[in-house]
């Protein structure tokens, strides 16, 4: 039989079913077929029960291959609903602030090697049996469920000046391999005109936090070149944005900083994936139906060294402190 268990192919199934209705022995059975008679027994066992559309009693192949097929498709259910400790270990991190991706990444590093990726966090989170304990509010986003559907419209890609597609960026920026790769984004908020700019370092995953006047141009290139011109010319090597309005004078950024600018293809935000998970998390603490008004901007920096004092997503050297 070797070391390895193989699950019963259809053809084993029905060699099964007509040679117990011939009336030979599950341990005849067993050695014609050369497994172990408690495979054959526990097959014929479970795939013989009655149920609610089939109430025969006997053994027939159809109807096993049919049974374990949607076994297959239903899986073994949750690991988090398996391992309890797990599952609260999970739960707590995730009240504290964490991402799923956050959680994952630093079981990964403690153990050396994946206790669970964040997509089984994900799953569980969104599967109904979760959804009676309201799991999803952990979430930085708190959906119900996943996706986000919206409607598309016009992309102002056409009037920015000077625009250099993503496509063109450095592999070493793509693969993080070095500090000083940004990626900006405005945070806005239900009152009108109001709105924040977080930057966001690819490599080391730090943000900072700068209140705006409005989601103007002028505004968020004062703001990007305040950030900017206090930083050593190794961390400002190049910025992305998406293909908004408020960042068509990112060439006057280019030329006054020394900084290469980059934008993401139209309808495509996930490609600037960091700023994106970013502002997600930040929907925590600062919700859309904040009011800036009554936020001071040592309120923002509160919460901008609570965010970079979470640990990062994957390993990965933190670079700059505040």
């Amino acid at each position: 039989m070797g070391t390895r268990y193989h699950q019963l192919s259809d053809v084993e199934r029905k060699a099964i079913a007509r040679w117990h209705a011939a009336g030979q022995s599950q341990r005849q059975i067993a050695a014609t077929l050369m497994r172990a008679p408690s495979t054959i027994s526990r097959e014929l066992r479970r795939n013989s029960r009655p149920s609610h559309n089939w109430q025969g009693g006997c053994y027939h192949p159809e109807r096993a291959i049919e049974l374990t097929r949607r076994r297959r498709r239903r899986g073994r259910g949750h690991k988090l609903a398996r391992q309890p400790a797990l599952r609260d270990l999970v739960r707590d991190c995730l009240a504290m602030g964490w991402s799923p991706e956050q959680i994952a990444g630093r079981l990964a590093l403690q153990h050396g090697r994946t206790i669970v990726s964040h997509e089984s966090i994900y799953r569980f989170v969104y599967h109904r049996t979760a959804q009676k304990d309201y799991w999803n509010r952990l979430l930085p986003r708190r959906k119900h469920r996943r996706g986000r559907p919206g409607r598309r419209g016009g992309s102002s890609v056409h009037f920015i000046p000077n625009r250099v597609p993503i496509s063109k960026r450095s592999q070493r920026a793509n693969n993080r391999a070095e500090a000083g790769h940004w990626e900006a984004d405005l945070m806005l908020f239900r009152r009108y005109g109001q709105a924040v700019l977080v930057a966001h370092e690819r490599r080391s995953r730090l943000i900072r936090i700068t209140r705006q006047p409005s989601k103007a141009a002028r505004p968020v290139l004062i703001s990007l070149r305040g950030l900017f011109r206090r930083l050593p010319n190794a961390l400002r090597r190049s910025v992305t944005f998406d293909n908004g309005s408020e960042f068509a004078l990112h060439h006057r950024l280019a030329i006054q900083c020394q900084l290469k600018t980059f934008f993401c293809d139209p309808h495509a935000p996930w490609q600037k994936g960091g700023i994106e998970n970013a502002i997600g998390r930040l929907r925590r603490p600062l919700p859309r139906k904040s009011d800036l008004a009554i936020i001071s901007q040592g309120q923002l920096d509160a919460i901008t060294t609570r965010y970079n004092g979470t640990p990062p997503g994957e390993s990965g050297e933190i670079l700059m402190r505040r």
